[in-house]
């Protein structure tokens, strides 16, 4: 009638490896959020100016150069 605790030692890992597998997730969680918000934290922070970021956006070749020269009139005041 008595089974000398056998069923306890496989319950007993099966609440470990539980409650590890669940740490492990939520502390994944954490630190992927983490890093989205440093990650967007550093862009926002960053101390570049408008002319700066369209130089960049020309030397990256996303507008041609008619398009930052009218932006770059617009950025510095200049009337058309």
């Amino acid at each position: 009638m008595m089974n000398d605790g056998a069923g306890w030692g496989m319950t007993g890992s099966m609440w470990f490896f539980s409650i590890l597998f669940w740490v492990l997730v939520v502390a994944g969680a954490v630190l992927i959020v983490k890093w989205v918000m440093e990650r967007n934290k550093d862009e926002l922070s960053s101390n570049e100016s408008p002319l700066d970021i369209l130089k960049k956006r020309y030397a990256r070749g996303e507008v041609d150069r008619e398009t930052f020269e009218r932006m770059k009139k617009d950025i510095e005041g200049g009337n058309p």
